[in-house]
């Protein structure tokens, strides 16, 4: 297998609540990130400079970066309640992730649109996994990646979340996908206890995105350091591609 394998990786993490029954109002979106990344860029580039900023910050290197953490000043990010430490901590980290060469497929469901359209409406991470996928493999083929197998790497939720996501995933690779082909991913469950520098990425760029479909006039500098990272077609297009917003 070790002959197979292509020269990407792709983390995937979610900003949102992927429940329909009690739907927030202020954050009425599911969405699902991936982020591709060439191993080479991964190991060289990202690593080192997420173990560098952790080490200046906390002076070790164990400590998960959580958005939804950093943004409330909380656990280990207690510390940022201070404006000016806040802002010199978050445009630090904001430079890595503009320096780190990635590209960005994201699904965003519109929870409460689809409950409308749907009488019994399928999970949201099942469909917004679904649509992503399709889009990391047209990315893939771009890059000449062909059948080599790309590992997938999503964070641990629990068994059954885990064992239906799974059940999902091989649907979707076995050919349940708009062009009906094999898609040729191989999915890796990862402890948040890992300390996996991807899917941290992955945690840090979902909202952002999210907040600029729910509030696209409002200023969002984390989204603005994105917008060339998303995947587009040969047109150059992004919208439907590399942002894909459903229903």
């Amino acid at each position: 297998m070790t002959d197979n394998l292509s020269d990407f990786l792709v983390f995937v993490d979610e900003s949102g609540d992927h429940g329909l029954e009690a739907i927030d109002k202020d954050y009425p979106l599911f969405v699902l990130a991936f982020c591709i990344i060439q191993k080479r860029e991964y190991v060289e580039r990202l690593t080192p400079a997420l173990q560098a900023f952790k080490l200046k910050h906390f002076g070790h290197d164990n400590v998960v970066l959580h958005e939804r953490e950093i943004r409330k000043d909380i656990g280990d990010f207690a510390f940022l309640k201070t404006s000016a430490r806040k802002e010199a901590f978050s445009n630090e980290l904001a430079d890595i992730v503009a320096a780190t060469h990635f590209t960005l497929v994201c699904t965003v469901i519109r929870k409460e649109l689809l409950k409308l359209r749907y009488t019994k409406p399928e999970n949201p991470y099942h469909v917004a996994l679904g649509f992503g996928l399709e889009r990391v493999s047209y990315y893939l083929k771009s890059q000449g990646v062909g059948t080599s197998v790309t590992h997938v790497l999503v964070e641990r939720r629990g068994r059954k979340e885990d064992a239906e996501l799974e059940l999902e995933f091989r649907r979707v690779c076995d050919g349940g996908n708009y062009s009906g082909e094999r898609l040729s991913f191989s999915m890796s469950f990862v402890h948040k206890q890992a300390n996996s520098p991807g899917l941290q990425l992955a945690d840090l760029v979902a909202r952002p995105v999210g907040l600029s479909v729910l509030r696209p006039t409002q200023p969002n500098r984390a989204f603005q350091i994105l917008e060339d990272k998303f995947y587009r077609n040969a047109q150059g297009k992004r919208d439907g591609w590399g942002l894909k917003c459903f229903p």
